[in-house]
Order: structure tokens, then sequence, then C-alpha cells
């Protein structure tokens, strides 16, 4: 591990204790009652306490010492720039589908980090392969109680997963999930299906014995996604990879549901999810929205799809009027896997008098893809699918293309930089409720 830094403040919260002292962003915290927190996990940790002693930096370096006295975890009202202030922890694996190694060449470095870090695993959700824990990391999951965490298993017999993470620790994950067992922590796990490689009987082997620490009352592995490995042309050419052809999505989608229905029957829950991709490639229905029970795997892609239908069925009723007073026009930009699915969606957005909204699904020229989730669609997709067309009063761009926090596609091109080349404007949306009120709240409705 690094050295641990002063956890630099980029946002004071309005009404919140750290306004009312007067910190300042550019501040930055060097100790919590003479811990130096390693992260914001410390950091929450320490601040959980009713008299807080900091040690804060000021922007011009000087130090200062604040006596603090709250209500036992009432937050200060800070953001930092990383949740790491002691560094990321990367990943000591060679997945021959890492998607960090399917990116071109002579992007900025922080697109080549490899996360495999169990305190972002716990904050966000961020799947890690357990492969680099150190003893005293173990420990800390422990006593720190940092459940659920998020897991690439990808397959649990031995041979399988060492060949897959190309690391012989990887062959451990059995007796790692009992570790997590015995101490009453859990786990979500994912499966990424690399044909030829961990499907077949070592798929259905993966889901019997993972599916096997789950239990009604507390179950160690509470949910499964299976999701088809995504491949793009910058890959290694010896990574002995094969697409997930739509036969093979099939093959899948059959295979999985099968063992679903023994597993419902089992634990009285599907505890195993496909990721939507499947139905999508196979050009199948998607599942019902009941089947996906309460959507454990949804940042993964599983079920995102038919919630977003769900969602923007009931606010389109609330929010969409039957007519719009100035006549207005716009481009949706999505993936073209989801294509089919959106079509009913326009179609509500159309019905609205004066409204005119025309959907652009796009493939990903940039990744080498035929077939596109919307997550990965580019600005270099956008300047080569969209120039010199009429695209209204400007794009409806799902945040879901733009890296965290940032107006900046994948590609490192930024939307202002986009929207100047195409000559129109570009609205970055998060969610039905935003994309909705863009469509009918600009200026003049």
């Amino acid at each position: 591990m690094n050295n641990i830094q002063p956890a630099q403040i980029t946002k004071v919260l309005a009404n919140s204790i750290a306004a009312e002292i007067g910190f300042d962003i550019g501040d930055a915290i060097v100790a919590i009652n003479g811990t130096k927190p390693r992260d914001l996990i410390d950091y929450q940790f320490l601040c959980a306490d009713e008299f807080l002693e900091l040690e804060v930096l000021d922007s011009s370096g000087k130090t200062h010492y604040i006596e603090i006295e709250k209500d036992e975890d009432e937050d200060l009202g800070l953001e930092f720039s990383t949740a790491l202030f002691d560094g990321l922890i990367q990943c000591n694996n060679r997945c021959p589908f890492c998607f960090i190694d399917q990116q071109p060449p002579g992007k900025r470095s922080s697109l080549y980090l490899k996360d495999d870090d169990y305190r972002l695993s716990f904050l966000y959700g961020s799947y890690i392969t357990l492969t680099n824990l150190s003893a005293k990391e173990w420990e800390r999951i422990e006593q720190m109680r940092l459940s659920p965490l998020y897991v690439s298993v990808h397959a649990t017999v031995p041979e399988i997963r060492i060949k897959l993470l190309k690391n012989n620790r990887a062959g451990e994950i059995l007796s790692q999930i009992k570790w997590f067992q015995e101490r009453r922590l859990q786990i979500h796990a994912q499966v990424v299906v690399c044909p030829g490689i961990n499907d077949d009987q070592y798929l259905e082997t993966t889901l019997r014995e993972l599916t096997s620490f789950y239990d009604d009352q507390l179950p160690t592995v509470a949910s499964v996604a299976v999701v088809p490995v995504g491949l793009t042309k910058f890959r290694p050419v010896e990574d002995q990879l094969i697409p997930v052809t739509r036969e093979k999505a099939k093959e899948v989608i059959s295979q999985v549901k099968f063992l679903i229905g023994q597993f419902k029957q089992k634990y009285g829950s599907s505890v195993v999810w496909l990721a939507d991709e499947w139905f999508l490639i196979a050009g199948e229905e998607l599942p019902s929205e009941a089947e996906y029970e309460e959507y454990p795997q949804i940042d993964n892609g599983v079920g995102s799809i038919r919630l977003f239908i769900k969602q923007f069925t009931e606010i389109a009723q609330e929010l969409l009027p039957a007519k719009v007073h100035q006549k207005r026009k716009f481009t949706w930009v999505v993936g073209n896997a989801v294509e089919t699915a959106f079509q009913p969606l326009v179609q509500q957005l159309n019905n609205v008098v004066n409204l005119e909204v025309k959907m652009a699904a796009l493939s990903s020229d940039y990744w080498g893809q035929k077939i596109s989730v919307t997550g990965l669609i580019t600005g270099h997709d956008l300047l080569l699918h969209l120039s010199g067309q009429d695209l209204g009063d400007g794009i409806l761009l799902p945040s879901v293309m733009l890296k965290y926090g940032e107006l900046v596609f994948l590609d490192d091109l930024k939307v202002e930089d986009v929207a100047r080349k195409l000559n129109t404007q570009i609205f970055p949306v998060t969610g039905v409720e935003e994309l909705i009120n863009t469509c009918v709240n600009l200026s003049g409705s």
C-alpha cells in the first residue's frame, strides 16, 4: 500500500457542520482523533464519534486543529477527491477478457488502472476477485464487517478459474466463500461466460456450487449474475476468446433458465440472473418484471432495461403533457442493443403534440462491435454516425455513456467538443425523469 495522503475536500455541503465551521474546497483532513484515515471507510468510522479532533491542512499548507462536538453518526458534510487516501489496490490477475486490456493505447493513465480494491467493492459495488488480499485486509473485512462485497467468480472449478484469471491463487475461491459464510458476511457474485472455457458443464457446476451458499435467513451468496463476455477490436490477439453468438446466447439462456427453475423450487428465489445482454444478443424477449425480484444485480445490467421501461411508463403518465406549446425535436442516442425494447417509449414521447423524438440506435465502431449497449457508445461513434444529420434542438445523451462525474466520453472526447463538431446542443440525462423533463421543459413551453 502507498503512504496515506491527506483527504482532499472537493465539496462542502450547504447547511452542514463543515459549512458552519468554515471548511473550504482544497482543505484536507490529515487525522481524526489522532488516526490518519486510509480511505472513506475509515473516515466514516472515525467520524461516527460524538467528539472529534481534526487535524486539517488548509489550501495554503497551514495546519489547524479543530474540535467538534456533534450527535453520534452525524455526518460532517464533506466530499473528497477520492475514496482511497492511500492509493488503489490494483489487480494482480491477467484475465484475457479484462476491459482495461481491450482499450486502445495512448489515453490518459487513469484509464489503465486495474481496480481490484475490496474497499471500492464495499462502497460502490465494483467487482473484485479476492486474489490480492493480505491477511491484514481479510482481518479488516472481518472486524469492520465490510459486507456485502461484489466478487467476480467466473468459475468455481479451481483449474478453470486459474486458467481464466491466470493466477494460481484464483483456485481458492470456494474456501474464500466459506470464510465469508463462517463470519456471516455476504457477497454478490458474477460469472462472465467465455465460450469454450467456463461454459457448458463448468457453468452448471459453478452455479450449483454458488447457490449452495444460499439460504433464506442470511445467504452468503446473495445473488449471482451471469454475464456474456464483452470483446473489443483492441483485445490481445492471443487471448483465445470467442465472441458470444446468437446461437450461444440462446443456449446459455436455456441452460440457465432450467437451473433457475430448480433454484426457485429449492430456495424460494432465483438466486441466479441472466444479464439483459443475453436476451438482446439472442433476439429474445426480456424476462418479466416479477422475475427480477428485488433487482439485486441491477448495476450489473440485470433487469436495467425492464426497470427503465417500467419507470418510464409510470413517470410518463405523471409528467408527459398532451401537448408542448412550442415545436421541438430531439435525437435520443442509445446503443442498438436496446433499439427494439425502447421503440414503445419513443412512440409515447411522439404522442405529445409538437414533440418529435428520433431514436439514434448506434453500434460502436470505436470498440468494433456490431451490437452495443448504451454505456459503451463513445464520442467517436456519435461523430461517425450523426455528422451532417438534422439533430433537431439537440441530442438526449444518457449519462451512462460518460465517465462518472465528468462530461467526458469513454474515448476521452469531451461532450462540448463533440457538440461543437456536430453543431448541436448535447443534453446529458440521468434517468427517466430528467429525460422526459428535458423533452418538455425547455424554455418556451
